[in-house]
Parts: structure tokens; C-alpha cells; sequence
């Protein structure tokens, strides 16, 4: 006979602990709302306060709203994992992604605005094709026009390593509408550019190096960085940002001009 402590009692007993039930918090989300179809060009704020859980992720409370509060909430989101880079924003001041935010984490208010320096579409959705812009200008692919190989081009692990780092961006446009130059000066091709110029300038296998160097080396690139690490602090994959736009600057200064 069952007296109610069986083991599917013990393991959905289990489940609601690993997610928090039973902790229920409460979240005030104080939101930068734009809707230019409706409003005009004010932007104004919205609170929304819910119940969640505080394992959730802050995007998770945001669906809330939007799903259940104010359909008319606009805001991007894919993969929910950190992957596509969809979601950033500014939490509390600071660029991230909104999957990579706990709730416990920002509880029991948090403020959410559209990331700087883009042209605000509506509510949380910014225009990215300036940033698209500037990362098409650095040629991001490979260029070799030495022919198609018999077999694919080895590289050393050491060669690899070489730019691991800056293999890892996912476009999120975090460390670019992070800095303070991009923000004054549209011109400025931006962090997330020269991060995945790095990505190929120091790839044995390519051979566009220099045109991108010297692309780089325009008023528009490297040298209008002023180094405040912005851009460092705020990527969510914890690529060096800094550390490879020096990089770049070096090559430029050094190796190869």
C-alpha cells in the first residue's frame, strides 16, 4: 500500500528542489519600452512584476511578460543557451545576455534596455546592420588563392592556439555597443570587427592578412581604441577582447607595415 512516500513521490520531491520550487521570488522587471508606431520617438518605462523561480533566466521572466502580461513586449531570442547571441541587452546597467542572467542573481528588481549605440527598433530590438556592417568591412572568412589542396591544410596545435580565443564570438554585439568610442562615432568599425579580423589574421591557412591589416589601420579601425576594456568586461563567451585588438595594433605597428 502507498503511504505517499513511494519513489516517484521522492523523485518529483527531488525535482522541485533542484528547481526551486517552493522558493518562489518575486521580480519587479522596470522596462525601457520604444514604439514609435504608437508613441512617437519617446521612449518611456513599463514595470511588470511576476513570480518566478529563481533558477529561472532572467529571458525565462521576460517570456513571462510577454506571454502572459504585454504581447506587445518586443524583444529577440533563439537558442536560450548562450549560443546564438540574440538576446543581449542591457541588465542593470551592463550588457549580457538575458539566457546567461539567473533571476536570483538580479532579484527582486532589475531594469532592461536596448544595447547602446544601435538604432532602437522597437522596445528591445536594435538595428544590427551597422554592426553587420563593420564586421563585413574586415573580410571574416578565409582567404587563401593558392588553389584547392590535394588534401586538407594541417595546422599545429601551437598554430591553432594562436587564435582560439577569437574563434569563440558569437555575434552578440555585447563588447561593441559596450564602448564608449562606438557609441560617438558610427564610423568606428568596432570591438566585434576586429575580434573576428584577429580570428583570420593569425589563421596559418589564410593569406588576406594584410588587406586586413590595412583596412585596420585606417582612421576607422584599431587606433580609435582607447583601451577602457569595456568591451573585455562585457562578453559573455570571456574572450580577451582588449588583448586581441592590442594584438592587431602590434601587427600592424610591427610585423607587417
Amino acid at each position: 500500500m502507498d503511504d505517499g512516500n513511494g519513489l516517484g513521490d521522492v523523485l518529483e520531491a527531488s525535482d522541485r528542489r533542484a528547481a526551486g520550487a517552493g522558493g518562489r521570488v518575486t521580480l519587479t522587471l522596470r522596462i525601457r519600452r520604444y514604439n514609435p508606431e504608437t508613441r512617437g520617438q519617446e521612449s518611456w518605462w513599463d514595470e511588470f512584476t511576476i513570480e518566478s523561480e529563481p533558477d529561472d533566466r532572467l529571458l525565462d521572466a521576460l517570456h513571462h511578460v510577454k506571454w502572459y502580461l504585454d504581447g506587445t513586449l518586443a524583444l529577440r531570442r533563439s537558442c536560450a543557451h548562450g549560443i546564438c547571441g540574440s538576446d543581449a541587452m542591457m541588465i542593470n546597467g551592463r550588457n549580457a545576455l538575458a539566457c546567461k542572467v539567473i533571476v536570483r542573481d538580479v532579484a527582486p528588481r532589475v531594469t532592461v534596455e536596448p544595447i547602446r549605440g544601435l538604432p532602437v527598433l522597437k522596445d528591445l530590438i536594435v538595428d544590427m546592420e551597422p554592426f553587420f556592417a563593420g564586421y563585413r568591412s574586415v573580410l571574416p572568412y578565409l582567404i587563401n588563392d593558392s588553389g584547392e589542396p590535394e588534401k586538407e591544410r594541417l595546422q599545429s596545435p601551437e598554430e591553432r592556439h594562436r587564435y582560439d580565443d577569437t574563434t569563440k564570438c558569437i555575434l552578440c554585439a555585447a563588447c561593441t555597443t559596450s564602448c564608449p568610442i562606438f557609441w560617438g562615432d558610427e564610423e568606428y568599425v568596432g570591438p566585434a570587427a576586429i575580434v573576428n579580423a584577429h580570428r583570420f589574421v593569425y589563421d596559418s591557412r589564410d593569406e588576406g592578412g594584410r588587406r586586413r591589416l590595412e583596412i585596420l589601420a585606417e582612421k576607422n579601425g584599431v587606433f580609435r581604441c582607447r583601451t577602457t576594456f569595456n568591451c573585455t568586461d562585457a562578453c559573455p563567451r570571456g574572450i580577451e577582447v582588449t588583448k586581441a585588438i592590442q594584438d592587431v595594433k602590434r601587427s600592424i605597428l610591427f610585423d607587417r607595415f
